[in-house]
């Protein structure tokens, strides 16, 4: 039987599409056969660094000289001659309270002192008269006697006035207020005009900011992590005292413990420690929070990770490393202390280990990855 060649062309044209579809399923087939991509990750090798051995604690700024400012007499507020949180000079005038009343009494008592001089001088006079007459036997016993005690009762008259002069020259002197300490002057809370008197509390404080302290308490605990740290015959006052006054952040002067509480607070079990440190542009504010660090004279090898290489969960802190088998591990570490840059580690840890710093998020453990290793920050 004949074909047609309308009917013969169709048949190529079915034979065409189906060798296109067949090969179209073939590529699926085989893209979707294709491995995955190797994730790529960032690592560091875990490295000993000379680190000098360190316990932390929370601490407090303090301020080792801090004067409240008080009127010690009443009075209007006359002038005040600061700029408030400005630095000031012992002996730098501060306040002056009305003059005048206690100007009037000095004047007042200075002239009941004279009267009272002349009285004595007179006095003494006739002392010496009446003593002479009575050696030449011209004058009776008993007028000395009276001359004698006219002398003494003027001047006891004249020691008491005196000392009320005294009195009224220091309250003078009260009028005029001057910082006792060098240091930095803050707000002050009454405005000149105000009245005020030894009831109307500060007027102003002053903070010493050079030298400062920082106190922060210390467990019984946290002194046997200090022998643990730093050997059974360590003493505080022995080591050197830094702060961190950010995350990290060091501050750039280190310090001394000038002082440990004679005993222990009952409520929390801890001794209050103190060092002080220079604080010439005065960065540390009295009352501020820091880390307070005690550390060690010298360094022992520690090994060290980035930051970014350490991972927490609820177990707690851990890392991710990269086996032999270039396979992620998952390492649970024991934290020493946190700087800068890297954290150092107690345990879990061996020196030349691989730590996954970029790309955590993209593995798993078990999981092949394509390898980057960078050199570490300094």
């Amino acid at each position: 039987m004949a074909i047609s060649a309308r009917g013969a062309g169709l048949g190529v044209m079915l034979l065409l599409f189906g060798l296109l579809t067949g090969c179209d399923d073939g590529s699926k087939q085989q893209q979707a056969a294709a491995p995955a991509p190797i994730p790529a990750v960032t690592v560091v090798k875990v490295e000993a660094k000379d680190l000098r051995p360190a316990v932390s604690f929370s601490a407090r700024v303090e301020a080792l000289h801090k004067v409240d400012l008080r009127a010690r007499i009443e009075g209007y507020l006359d002038t005040q001659n600061f700029t408030e949180g400005a630095d000031v000079k012992t002996g730098d005038l501060l306040f002056v309270i009305e003059q005048e009343p206690y100007q009037a009494k000095v004047s007042a008592a200075e002239a009941a002192v004279a009267v009272a001089r002349a009285r004595l001088d007179r006095t003494e006079i006739e002392l010496a008269r009446q003593t002479t007459l009575v050696s030449k036997e011209a004058s009776a016993q008993t007028k000395l006697d009276d001359a004698r005690t006219a002398r003494n009762e003027a001047k006891g008259q004249y020691d008491k006035l005196m000392a009320e002069l005294d009195q009224a020259k220091l309250q003078l002197s009260y009028t005029e207020i001057h910082a006792p300490i060098d240091g930095r002057i803050g707000k002050s809370l009454l405005s000149v005009g105000s009245f005020v008197s030894p009831q109307s509390g500060t007027l102003a404080t002053i903070v010493q900011q050079d030298p400062i302290g920082v106190t922060f308490p210390v467990s019984q605990r946290d002194l046997l992590a200090v022998k643990e740290e730093m050997g059974d015959n360590a003493r505080l006052r022995d080591y050197t005292v830094y702060v961190e006054i950010g995350k990290g952040k060091r501050y750039e002067y280190p310090g001394k413990v000038d002082f440990l509480d004679v005993a222990v607070n009952t409520g929390t079990d801890a001794v209050n420690v103190r060092a002080t440190f220079p604080n010439p542009q005065g960065r540390l504010v009295d009352g501020q929070l820091v880390t307070a660090t005690i550390e060690s004279s010298s360094a022992e090898p520690t090994l060290v990770v980035p930051v970014n290489a350490i991972q927490i969960d609820q177990s707690g802190p851990f890392v991710l490393i990269v086996n032999s088998e270039k396979k992620i591990e998952v390492k649970r570490v024991e934290l020493l202390r946190q700087d800068a840059n890297f954290i150092a580690i107690a345990k879990g840890l061996s020196a030349g280990e691989l730590v996954v710093t970029e790309g955590v998020q993209k593995v798993r453990p078990g999981q092949a990855v394509d390898v980057t290793e960078v050199k570490p920050e300094a």
